[in-house]
C-alpha cells in the first residue's frame, strides 16, 4: 500500500493505494498520526486506488477520527470511496460517522 500525504491552506490530503488490512494499516495510522501531531485535525482521506479495506483499516480511520472530533477541532472526511469498501461502511453502521463525498474537490471544499 502507499499512502500519500498533500497539506492544503484548510485542510490535510491523504491519498491511499493499494490494500489496508493488517499488514498495511500501520502505514495509513502513521501518516494520520503525523497530521495531528502537528495539530492539523481537518482530513480527507482519498480512497479512489484502495481495492480493499478489512477490519484493521476501518480500526485506524475510527481512531483517526475519534482524535479529531475530540474538542470539536476537525474531522476526517472520505473522498471517491468504492463500491464495495461503502457497502462495508454501511453495513458497519459507519457511514453515520464519516461523511463521503464523491471527489476529493467536494470533499476540499467542505471544510
Amino acid at each position: 500500500m502507499e499512502v500519500s500525504l498533500k497539506q492544503f491552506k484548510h485542510c490535510d490530503l491523504v491519498s491511499a493505494e493499494g490494500r489496508i488490512d493488517s499488514s498495511t494499516s500501520p502505514k495509513l495510522a502513521e501518516a494520520m498520526e503525523q497530521i495531528q501531531g502537528e495539530n492539523r485535525f481537518k482530513i480527507v482521506l482519498d480512497l479512489e486506488k484502495v481495492e480493499f479495506m478489512s477490519s484493521a483499516g476501518f480500526r485506524v480511520l475510527i481512531a483517526a477520527q475519534r482524535n479529531c472530533k475530540k474538542l470539536n477541532r476537525g474531522e476526517v472526511v472520505l473522498a471517491n470511496v468504492p463500491t464495495n469498501i461503502q457497502s462495508a461502511l454501511e453495513l458497519a453502521g459507519f457511514d453515520a460517522i464519516f461523511r463521503s463525498f464523491p471527489d476529493v474537490t467536494s470533499a476540499v471544499g467542505s471544510f
